[in-house]
């Protein structure tokens, strides 16, 4: 196929992604868009560039359902050989990121209904478009959508995410803009959750000491774990010495799970932060933000038979301890009637030419350099 010239828009239908076969949207130097269905019936869209590809779910949610570059998948492991339709998250949990939220979020504690990280996973998206454009940094493909949510005598909003990648890049640039269309202010809780894989030996950077401060681990104990005698007194002693996880030196220390908070981020001269996961193997993942767009760094690492992941930043206006929990803390942002939220990221993996540089550039940020 011919190249296809700059800021072209595709808008997208349920009917172009085929059963038992794949369906190429468009193709030139610098990409490949491919249409599909997962033996589940949930809409894949397949997008390659020289470096890799991603997988989107464009109408479930807008996940990203998997991620590969340089032949390092960056996804979870998981048990599920597919992306599922569900009334929540843990029905298809096998996702490398998704948008958690929006007016609920995090693990439901006793006093709360909702479902875990709220109604945004799964949303079946209104509509869905494919962008091939260029800009200053070069050719870039988007996938974007739009859902409405409205509810008598309750929330109204617009929710619209999008996903770019770009040609020679194995970084995404995701976010989420949620529009408040209620004449009443609107409770808001979101994270991007960035499930990336976990590897053994892996090392975090965060532009933060790893100390009892600014690395903390939680102690409250979420609904789904049982915890014993050892899981108690091992939250006990990172409690005191979270450097301990600094690096996954220790895999059988993450079953159950361990979240932590991470706390004042170096931030450059943009006002923004970054956290990366170096690999034994040379390369390293990596999440870029504002805090002052997501002033919450949470940390999530599990490592037994049925996932293994190492969410190691996910930036969030809250913590996850759900709705009541959160707003009792004073993490329930309240979006004014007509008010436009954003919430800008860059994630994804970096090779191994690139990433010294960026470990250096957080290195520096820890120091409160820029």
């Amino acid at each position: 196929m011919t190249d296809i010239f700059p800021d072209t828009t595709l808008p997208l239908s349920p009917d172009l992604f085929p059963t038992g076969w794949t369906r190429v949207l468009a193709e030139n130097a610098a990409f490949r868009i491919e249409a599909f269905r997962f033996p589940t019936g949930v809409e894949g869209l397949k997008v390659t560039n020289r470096r890799g590809m991603i997988t989107v779910l464009p109408y479930l949610g807008q996940m990203i359902w998997d991620a590969e570059f340089d032949g390092r998948s960056l996804a979870m492991g998981n048990a599920f050989a597919a992306p599922r339709h569900g009334a929540s998250i843990l029905e298809t949990y096998g996702a490398f990121a998704y948008h958690a939220g929006l007016l609920r979020n995090g693990t439901p504690g006793p006093e709360d209904s909702h479902a875990l990280h709220g109604e945004m996973p799964v949303a079946a998206m209104d509509s869905a478009c494919l962008l091939l454009g260029q800009d200053d940094a070069g050719n870039f493909v988007e996938i974007s959508g739009q859902v409405e949510y409205v509810m008598g005598f309750g929330a109204h909003y617009m929710a619209r995410p999008r996903i770019r990648l770009r040609a020679d890049s194995g970084l995404i640039d995701v976010e989420m803009q949620v529009e408040n269309l209620s004449a009443h202010p609107m409770e808001l809780m979101y994270m991007l959750h960035a499930n990336f894989d976990f590897v053994a030996d892996a090392r975090i950077h965060q532009p933060a000491p790893f100390s009892p401060t600014h690395t903390q681990v939680r102690k409250a104990i979420p609904g789904h774990v049982t915890p014993s005698a050892e899981f108690l007194a091992l939250l006990d002693d990172l409690a005191e010495n979270p450097a301990r996880m600094a690096q996954l030196s220790e895999p059988d220390l993450y079953a159950p799970e361990q979240v932590f908070y991470i706390k004042g981020l170096g931030v450059d001269g943009q006002d923004r932060t970054r956290l990366a996961m170096e690999l034994p193997e040379g390369g390293a993942f990596s999440v870029e933000y504002a805090p002052q767009d997501l002033p919450h760094c949470v940390r999530w690492i599990l490592n037994d038979g049925d996932a293994q992941v190492a969410a190691f930043a996910l930036p969030s206006t809250c913590e996850p301890e759900g709705y009541t929990a959160e707003k009792a803390k004073g993490h329930v942002r309240m979006l004014a009637p007509g008010e436009v939220a954003r919430f800008p990221v860059t994630l994804g993996y970096l090779g191994a030419h690139e990433a010294p540089a960026v470990l250096d550039e957080i290195a520096r940020l820890d120091k409160g350099e820029s």
